[in-house]
């Protein structure tokens, strides 16, 4: 069932069942980013993080385009700013990064269109990737002459040799959403025009789930790229012990001995 929509200017946000759909809501300008969207994102995430109703998100963009990257009209105007300035500006974005990190619930990305600069790094940032096969993916960065921002060279780095990131991050070619899937950074594959449709999709069966769990399984997924095998391993004990005495590994084993499905659902109310 799909429930009313709410807007901001810069984000749109309705429901499908256990799914929260973020519309990054600048046609006009493919989406490019701004304040108001960083802040209304952000928020959005944190609200959306302690609502029992919903399980799992999708943030995409309207009018055929998921992201243009940061606003070049707003940054031209920062060269005369002192460097500080600049930086506390810049934060936005990485705050928005560091919220989509660490919101507990899953968070998958549908890309149709450009996915550039700043956009890239919000598109990867989610947990998993929708794309259409000719999606449009770019470190746009060293066509204006910056430098990328936003994770982008993290995330990249966590699939791509030293020799493609750089070859991407110094050429700013695009890449289809068909060639990102071929080198991991894309889970599903869409035509062009489904890529929404597959994320919901996507998301539905997620929000499912046992949301404390799934929550340790984010961690744990974020953390082994850099934690040794030790501090893993430490980790998962961890984990895994808090996890054998919650209500929702009650209900899983029971359900997988009794041979039905587990109800997660009822455990949020």
């Amino acid at each position: 069932m799909t429930t009313a929509s709410t807007a901001t200017p810069a984000l749109l946000a309705r429901r499908e069942g256990g799914v929260l759909v973020l519309t990054n809501n600048n046609e006009a300008a493919r989406n490019a980013l701004s304040p108001d969207f960083y802040l209304g994102l952000t928020a959005a995430l944190k609200e959306a993080a302690t609502d029992p109703a919903v399980g799992a998100m999708v943030l995409t963009g309207a009018g055929g385009h998921f992201c243009s990257g940061g606003d070049l009209r707003r940054i031209a105007t920062r060269r005369d700013q002192p460097v500080e300035k600049r930086r506390e500006l810049l934060e936005g974005l990485h705050d928005l990064v560091r919220a989509l990190r660490d919101c507990p619930k899953p968070v998958v990305a549908a890309v149709e269109g450009a996915a550039a600069g700043a956009g890239l790094s919000l598109a990867l940032a989610c947990d998993m990737l929708v794309a259409a096969r000719n999606a449009a993916f770019s470190v746009a960065y060293v066509k204006v002459g910056l430098s990328p921002d936003g994770g982008a060279t993290a995330f990249l780095a966590e699939h791509l040799s030293r020799q493609l990131l750089t070859e991407l991050c110094l050429t700013g070619d695009r890449v289809s959403g068909e060639r990102m899937q071929q080198l991991g950074l894309v889970n599903r594959l869409a035509e062009p025009g489904d890529a929404l449709a597959q994320a919901i999709a996507l998301a539905a069966q997620l929000a499912d789930g046992p949301l404390q769990a799934m929550a340790s399984i984010k961690s744990l997924c974020r953390a082994a790229y850099d934690n040794s095998l030790e501090a893993q391993l430490d980790m998962e004990a961890e984990l895994m012990v808090q996890a054998q005495a919650t209500p929702e590994s009650a209900e899983g084993i029971a359900a997988f001995l009794e041979k039905r499905p587990a109800n997660y659902l009822a455990l949020r109310r």
